[in-house]
């Protein structure tokens, strides 16, 4: 979908995910708690390895992946409460009986087996197997010690749970999505600042990614209600208020510093050399779990409220992409500016306001502040072992940050020098996805106030 890159490059972390996720030695002993993380492991690299990818499709299976993962052993811990009849046309899940017993850890690993696999259905063979190694290595372990109906009874439920939530997830309007990434019968609309293909971009299409994304059902119902942002009027005037919005993005690109190059590649995340903007959020919850003593029903809300926000995010952003249908400024600024111009980093095919990389870094801001404090510090090396960028003459360089809502920040800006979203862009983007992400953190998760 997207155009190659001139060096294809396999990020490191990549391949740690593929040896953690593939191994099958006899001493491999994965921890109770860490089980979550190696299924958020392999759904990060399933993203990344799987043909036909898009930021918008993959945002959706996170929010499926984390929420398989919470409803398939929550009725283990009575504290939390089920998602069930909480989201929209979400009803009639699979129960417990509660005089029988059951191990919760089969029944994730089964559950995340199965959601995976159908919700990347298109994924390569190797990759099935990749998958199924997974899930034959955590049940050989934890199966030990345990009668064979425990056993049976488990991974049925856990599976069961998958093919419901999948089974809902195929009325949701973006059910097998890469089939129909760009919409060659969609009628552009032509009206001053509207936005145009642009020659510099990421994308061979002139025809917009996933139109249609933004008619999605939201997981939160709240989340289809909210107050819509509103862009700038169109202006051309040099010193109004929508002109000086591309001549910010400009003058910027005149003084890039080699911090803000690193930044903007960094940033990046194209499907064809990463696991997406999405899972580098779904990332940083692994990060967050990594520093902090947390169980397996912690580790799956925080998934699930995580991949959920991002989803929802993602929606909503293509809703008022196609809405407004804003210019970027790889149009504006030739035209009015500099016609000699080309921003420091591809556009994406797709229209410009409100920043998508703002809005679901925000969201998942939010909900890891929501979890873990405003103030934590962690490195993120998604991108460590990557070469350098020779035609931007950048290297990747890992970032550190002490707080979520820095590395939020960092990402939206990061498309400010990059030269292809304003700063009004980014601002609403942040606004929103906060937003966004208190209406997931704001469903009853457990039965008390506490978090």
């Amino acid at each position: 979908m997207y155009k190659k890159k001139v060096q294809k490059i396999i990020p490191l972390i990549s391949l740690l995910l593929f040896l953690t996720a593939c191994s099958t030695t006899e001493h491999t002993k994965i921890e109770e708690k860490d089980v979550a993380v190696e299924w958020a492991n392999m759904t990060l690299f399933i993203t990344r390895y799987t043909p036909s990818n898009s930021p918008t499709f993959a945002s959706r299976a996170f929010g499926y992946a984390g929420l398989t993962m919470y409803e398939s052993i929550v009725p283990g811990y009575p504290e939390y409460t089920s998602m069930n009849g909480q989201l929209k046309e979400f009803e009639a899940l699979p129960t417990i009986d509660p005089t029988k017993e059951y191990n919760w850890v089969l029944s994730l690993n089964a559950g995340q087996s199965e959601i995976l696999k159908n919700i990347y259905v298109q994924t390569s063979d190797e990759n099935i197997q990749k998958i199924d190694s997974l899930e034959q290595l955590i049940f050989d372990q934890f199966q030990d010690g345990l009668d064979k109906e425990t056993v049976l009874r488990s991974v049925a439920f856990g599976k069961s749970v998958a093919n419901t939530i999948f089974d809902w997830s195929k009325t949701d309007g973006g059910h097998r999505g890469y089939l129909s990434n760009f919409d060659k019968t969609i009628v552009h609309p032509v009206r001053p600042g509207s936005w145009k293909p642009p020659l510099f971009a990421q994308s061979f299409s002139h025809h917009p990614l996933h139109p249609h994304w933004g008619e999605n059902r939201t997981f939160a119902t709240t989340n289809e209600l909210l107050q819509d942002p509103q862009p700038i009027p169109y202006d051309t005037t040099p010193g109004s208020p929508y002109y000086k919005q591309f001549e910010d993005v400009y003058l910027k690109d005149l003084q890039l510093t080699q911090n803000e190059k690193e930044v903007a590649i960094w940033w990046g995340d194209d499907p064809d050399v990463s696991f997406t903007p999405p899972g580098h959020s779904y990332y940083f919850a692994t990060l967050a779990l990594a520093g902090h003593d947390s169980n397996l029903i912690k580790s799956a809300q925080v998934y699930a409220q995580l991949g959920m926000a991002v989803s929802d995010a993602f929606i909503n952003c293509w809703k008022w992409k196609y809405q407004f249908f804003t210019e970027r400024p790889n149009t504006f600024i030739p035209q009015y500016i500099d016609e000699e111009w080309e921003s420091f980093w591809p556009d994406p095919p797709f229209p410009s306001f409100p920043s998508g990389h703002a809005i679901q870094a925000a969201a998942a801001a939010t909900v890891l502040e929501d979890n873990f404090g405003k103030k934590f510090t962690f490195t993120d090396k998604a991108h460590e072992g990557r070469k350098r960028d020779e035609l931007k003459e950048t290297d990747f360089v890992n970032r550190s940050f002490d707080t979520f809502w820095e590395a939020a920040q960092e990402t939206a800006d990061s498309r400010f020098y990059g030269g292809i979203h304003t700063q009004l862009d980014n601002e609403v983007g942040l606004e929103k996805g906060v937003e966004i992400a208190k209406n997931i953190a704001g469903l009853e998760w457990k039965k008390t106030n506490e978090k």
